[in-house]
């Protein structure tokens, strides 16, 4: 099997997973924070032991006391998928209000021309995303986490699709 193939595979799974995410965005949120939870689970297992291997006792302590924080982080996801949700509804809403008031202002500061434009309208679109589901909270937990995975998970079956076709034009 060539490359191209198991790209358009990934790229059509990807897609199916998408468009099951945003039919079904309550399930799509709960498996977003059970990933979430087992990411923050792993990675503190990891830093732990990455901490421990670290040179002089300072390192070792606050690599182990970070990836201690990771490892808690995730056992409270991964218990309390529902309320995980929550908390990552709320920042995932605050993210998008602090990341599109600082594009916004380098846009409207900075920048030159054509990405002076792109900065300003990411901005606000940011800013308007943040609003809504602040505004709407915590409703939007629901859903929220659930449509940005859809959303995430068409984004990059496209990507996909869009690579194996260049690689198979490649190939020929």
């Amino acid at each position: 099997m060539t490359n191209w193939i198991i790209m358009l595979i990934v790229g059509i799974l990807s897609l199916v997973a998408g468009i099951v995410a945003l039919l079904n965005p309550f399930a799509a949120s709960v498996t977003a924070t059970l990933i979430t939870g087992w990411s923050f689970f792993i990675l503190g297992f990891l830093q732990i032991i990455a901490g421990l291997r670290a040179e002089g006792v300072g390192a070792k302590i606050f690599g182990a006391l970070l990836g201690f924080v990771a490892l808690v982080i995730g056992i409270n996801l991964v218990a309390e998928p529902l309320r995980g949700l929550i908390t990552l509804t709320m920042i995932a809403g605050i993210l998008f209000l602090v990341s599109g008031i600082f594009k916004a202002w380098i846009g409207f500061s900075d920048a030159q021309g054509a990405m002076r434009g792109a900065l300003i309208v990411s901005g606000l679109v940011s800013i308007v995303l943040g609003v809504m589901v602040l505004s709407n909270f915590p409703q939007s937990a629901t859903v929220v986490l659930g449509v940005l995975l859809g959303i995430e998970l068409l984004s990059n079956g496209i990507s996909a699709i869009a690579l194996a076709i260049v690689g198979k034009n490649a190939e020929s």
